[in-house]
């Protein structure tokens, strides 16, 4: 008989499952015990469905299952023979020939196989007349008596064993343990008289004697009122006759109830989790970030969520749709106002200064150096936030660094050898194409997935247009406040830039109604104090407009629409024929990016 013969198939489980989701897996399966893999599909060891509840009574459902593992129950590759079953092994998990965790041998499963060996053998013994092979096989014969009995006796599942009349001739310590009955009140006796008595509901034994095949079925032990999950099947002699139904028992009691309370309490904790999300996101409305548009809601909805946690962050976007004000909001709503939060920009620095800047620097590191030497940022923002900003702009070389700084949670300065540990959550931010990056080999895969711990996409003005009339007035009335104005806006004004497409974003919009504001004299903003790109909105100009204004809206035009196609200020300079530098200086003189 072969171990592939034998064993159940079931789908390994992820170190990283919740016991909640444990539970779930063992019932679906119909199983006592599932084995654990880590992320390289590595065998860990086993959960059990007792010791998931056990786990559950003491902690979150939500907590990792990894916190109830078994490590001692051994393996055995699927193409083994039964004979090579380890001795007083009760369970195992089945390999396949490339070493990957395919099923699992219950104690159950191995009584019921022991049986079906046992009777194989003792059939062969009968008829063999070769004294001494059959000196050998009762030997064997001996041996499996011996497994047997250890088997049944350290199972944890309850064992119930009947004949092929449904007698009761054996059941283990555990089937008293669950059911509360002993051994002495049933063995001897039929359980379909037993099923008469009272004493059980149904009968599992009695509906496989009937089938000749395998049934499971809920039970309940009336005398103790405890429910179980009975599963029987059936063994079969030469003849094709029922001699044994093996039964395994399990304790389905405490599991009904702890259902009952995971369910009510799932339910609570979405209702509180979802009033809370709600508050907080209306807390946030009314701080510097203004939004009614649904996408922004469900952004500043996770990012409140993710600022409960410690888990790096990375924001993707735009320029101009916020990136920055987003890290800010999940800095000040977990670690605090009174935790640094510091910034930098890897775009805008060379890599050997960024080097210094992010770790600092030992006297003497370099010609120029402090003689005191300078702690970096990583130790600045110790037990704060670290906002790398235009992260997809980080060299190679300083990839690796950060990667390391990461991982271990120590920097070493420039020029030093003795390693400072820190404690600092990294929020990083790029309108670039990470993944892209990575497949093209610009950027390390596994710098990649250490900051897309949570992933925040923020969408762009043009996709949340129902923002923009919010965004003006708010603009309006911080404008009048800093420079002293009264000023209003008229509906016209509004309607025009909720037309307009935004390729600055949110940034070139704050810029639109400073300029309108300090350049129109009037007490309202008209269509008129509208710069001309947005008020028609096309690359035309209008006749009888001046040359230079043309100009300069055709320019900023083409601008805008450039980096809107590239999303990269260098690329879109060699798609408009002219130097990056030239790029960034009108890009700046025409408000759709921010002076350094």
């Amino acid at each position: 008989m072969k171990i592939s013969e034998i064993y159940e198939p079931v789908p390994p489980l992820k170190k990283t499952c919740s016991i909640r989701e444990g539970i779930d897996a063992i019932l679906k399966a119909n199983v006592s015990l599932l084995p654990v893999v880590d992320e390289d599909a590595g065998y860990l060891g086993v959960i059990t469905l007792q010791g998931l509840l056990a786990a559950c009574s003491k902690a979150d459902a939500g907590a990792p299952a990894e916190t109830c593992l078994e490590t001692g129950v051994p393996l055995i590759a699927a193409d083994s023979d039964f004979g090579d079953i380890p001795a007083a092994a009760d369970r195992l998990v089945v390999t396949d020939a490339k070493e990957k965790v395919v099923g699992v041998i219950t104690s159950a499963r191995l009584v019921r196989s022991l049986l079906d060996y046992f009777f194989e053998v003792e059939r062969m013994v009968r008829r063999t007349t070769d004294a001494e092979k059959t000196t050998s096989r009762y030997n064997v014969v001996k041996g499996l008596v011996t497994d047997l009995e250890a088997i049944i006796n350290s199972s944890y599942d309850g064992i119930f064993i009947t004949d092929g009349q449904g007698t009761v001739v054996r059941l283990n310590e555990a089937y008293e343990r669950i059911t509360g009955i002993r051994a002495s009140e049933v063995i001897g006796k039929n359980m379909a008289n037993l099923v008469q008595e009272g004493v059980y509901d149904q009968s599992a034994t009695v509906l496989v004697l009937e089938r000749r095949e395998s049934v499971t079925v809920d039970q309940t032990v009336k005398p103790t009122n405890k429910h179980i999950l009975v599963t029987g099947n059936p063994i079969f002699d030469e003849q094709g006759n029922i001699f044994r139904v093996v039964t395994n028992v399990r304790d389905i009691t405490e599991l009904t109830n702890l259902q009952k309370a995971l369910s009510q309490t799932v339910v609570e904790t979405l209702k509180y989790q979802t009033e809370l999300s709600h508050l907080r996101s209306l807390q946030l409305k009314s701080a510097e970030i203004q939004f009614r548009s649904r996408a922004m809601a469900a952004v500043l909805e996770l990012a409140a969520k993710v600022a409960d946690v410690n888990s790096n962050v990375l924001i993707v976007g735009e320029s101009g749709t916020g990136k920055e004000l987003v890290a800010k909001l999940i800095h000040r709503e977990g670690k605090g106002e009174g935790k640094p939060f510091i910034k930098i920009n890897c775009g805008a620095i060379p890599e050997n200064l960024l080097e210094s800047e992010l770790f600092g620097y030992e006297r003497g590191a370099f010609t120029g150096a402090r003689k005191e030497g300078k702690p970096g940022l990583f130790e600045l923002a110790n037990r704060g936030t670290l906002f790398l900003d235009e992260i997809g702009e980080m060299s190679p070389f300083l990839q690796v660094k950060l990667l390391r700084a990461i991982q271990e949670k120590t920097v070493t300065r420039v020029g030093g050898v003795s390693p400072v540990q820190v404690d600092v959550r990294i929020i990083a931010a790029t309108h670039r194409n990470l993944a892209n990056m990575v497949k093209t080999g610009k950027f390390r895969e596994d710098l990649y997935y250490r900051l897309m711990v949570v992933p925040i996409q923020l969408p762009p003005l043009r996709e949340r247009k129902e923002d923009i009339p919010l965004l003006a007035m708010h603009f309006i009335e911080r404008f009048n406040k800093e420079f002293g104005f009264n000023k209003s806006v008229s509906p016209q004004v509004i309607d025009k830039l909720a037309e307009y497409s935004w390729p600055g974003n949110v940034r070139e919009l704050e810029n639109v109604i400073e300029r309108m504001m300090v350049t129109t004299p009037d007490d309202e903003l008209t269509p008129a104090a509208l710069p001309t790109l947005i008020a028609r909105d096309k690359l035309s100009p209008k006749a009888g407009t001046r040359l230079k204004d043309a100009l300069d809206q055709t320019e900023k035009t083409l601008l805008a629409e450039a980096f809107q196609k590239y999303r990269s200020w260098p690329k879109t300079a060699e798609a408009l024929g002219i130097d990056r530098t030239t790029a960034f200086r009108k890009a700046i003189k025409h408000g759709l990016i921010d002076k350094p």
